[in-house]
């Protein structure tokens, strides 16, 4: 039987299984420097040293390892209650919920601390937090303004609170720009009750958004719609009630073209004015012959 010299034989070997055996080396070095970093949290979290994990969450918090810190906070606060490091530990809580983007938590927390660390250090900040994060929970104006209002309430308390803040002006214009948010739902809904040949309710959705926000930018809009649905109200009501939906066109259109006799639409409010007063000249002469 024909044998390969030992030399040879080691030669003709492929030298892929000592490749395999570094590379399970490195990757069993990283699964075990993994487990001991995950270990040593695990310890101290099942610990049970009320002192340790605190100061652990701290070292997390600081770490800006957020989830590992809200664990080990939400393990001591009911124990460190009425402590002098509750405060402290209360307040980064709070916001370990907002750098995790839990926006809804984050503002319960914070006005909560807000309320309970009355003497704090950090009220002004928890108060303001709190606004904020409603604020971050704030959508598109097509949605639900619920938190929209809780902001803005939230923002101007604030301000009655804390008047000589730094923060104030900045409260100001994260109000000014929730409350534009507002005005263009508000503008949303009339003009969807326009297109929707929806008259008297676009007349009354535009009126609600004149009172509530006079200084709106699209009030000249606003009334020009008015007007033209309140025309076309008319033209689609019962007989017994045109007249009357006739002259609050009339009324319509004159306030528009007294406040906005340069406007683009004045044309059109002057045709739909002129209609409004041929419409009503026709009933007039249909009540007389009758």
């Amino acid at each position: 039987m024909f044998t390969l010299p030992y030399t040879l034989l080691m030669k003709c070997l492929p030298l892929r299984p000592m490749k395999i055996t570094f590379g399970w080396l490195a990757l069993s070095s990283l699964l075990f420097l993994f487990g001991a970093c995950k270990s040593e949290y695990e310890r101290i979290r099942t610990g049970g040293d009320p002192e340790l994990i605190l100061n652990k969450a701290f070292e997390y918090y600081e770490k800006e390892d957020y989830q590992k810190a809200q664990s080990l906070f939400e393990l001591v606060l009911s124990n460190i209650k009425g402590t002098k490091k509750a405060e402290k530990a209360n307040f980064c809580y709070s916001y370990t919920h907002y750098h995790l983007k839990e926006y809804l938590l984050a503002a319960f927390y914070f006005r909560n601390f807000a309320n309970t660390f009355t003497n704090s250090e950090f009220r002004e900040e928890a108060a303001f937090m709190s606004a904020y994060s409603n604020y971050k929970l704030s959508p598109t104006y097509r949605l639900d303004q619920t938190n929209t209002q809780k902001a803005i309430e939230e923002f101007q308390l604030f301000v009655n609170l804390f008047p000589k803040s730094p923060r104030v002006q900045e409260c100001n214009n994260l109000i000014d720009e929730m409350r534009r948010k507002l005005e263009e739902k508000a503008f949303g809904e009339g003009e969807l009750y326009f297109n929707l040949k929806q008259y008297q309710s676009a007349v009354i959705s535009f009126d609600n958004l004149l009172r509530d926000y006079p200084e709106s930018p699209d009030t000249e809009r606003v009334r020009y719609l008015i007007a033209r649905a309140s025309f076309l109200l008319s033209e689609n009501s019962v007989v017994e009630k045109k007249m009357d939906r006739y002259t609050e066109t009339m009324t319509r259109c004159n306030d528009f073209l007294e406040k906005y006799p340069k406007s683009k639409y004045i044309k059109e409010i002057r045709d739909t004015q002129k209609k409004a007063e041929q419409a009503m000249k026709a009933l007039r002469k249909r009540f007389k012959s009758t």
